[in-house]
């Protein structure tokens, strides 16, 4: 396992967000995806945005320590315990981190099609000033950020196989993200985003 020596700060205003492109090694990365892919209890839930309904373009599943449900866009999760190579993650992450998390919502992009709006994570139960970790597995794809108050306040990532991206401080506040369609032909990407739900 390699050390965090690919730190990179993105210096947003108003936000703390680190970037590690080698969290995990190709190898350990390949591992993980095809575990996660075949032994996840993936769903698709439908979700209401602006007063419209209709399928989540994506997979998702929820694991947590506790029993406490996420809700999100008229969703409502209730989490499955974490076990097997979920848990090992897990561990690796808060060792790294030195955070503890309780939760962890995980994406499955299937192709291009899939993906996740704009939005911030700022959910009453992920607390006052929330930390995301979101280890990227698969497919590359772009992470686009935008300030919620400066128009001109505009960034994008690419998360890389193996990469975790790091939010904390008031970046919910003053942040949005997402993960934007694309017409390329690509591959299947997993998101798995820790959080602490107290």
């Amino acid at each position: 396992m390699k050390l965090f020596d690919e730190k990179v700060d993105l210096a947003l205003p108003d936000s703390k967000i680190n970037y590690y492109s080698n969290f995990l090694n190709k190898e350990e990365a390949d591992f993980y995806f095809h575990e996660l892919k075949s032994h996840v209890s993936w769903r698709q839930d439908e979700i209401t945005v602006y007063g419209k309904t209709y399928q989540q373009p994506r997979l998702t599943a929820l694991y947590a320590t506790n029993v406490k449900p996420y809700s999100y866009s008229n969703v409502t999760m209730h989490p499955h315990e974490f076990d097997g190579k979920l848990s090992e993650l897990k561990q690796l992450l808060e060792t790294k981190t030195k955070i503890t998390f309780t939760t962890c919502l995980l994406n499955f992009y299937r192709n291009g099609k899939d993906s996740n709006g704009w939005h911030s994570d700022d959910e009453k139960e992920l607390g006052e000033n929330p930390i995301i970790a979101s280890i990227s597995l698969g497919e590359e794809r772009f992470f686009h950020l935008r300030h919620k108050y400066e128009n001109t306040l505009k960034q994008k990532v690419l998360l890389e196989h193996g990469s975790l991206l790091l939010m904390q401080g008031k970046t919910q506040h003053f942040w949005q993200h997402q993960i934007p369609k694309t017409s390329k032909v690509i591959g299947e990407r997993i998101n798995l985003t820790f959080r602490i739900i107290k």
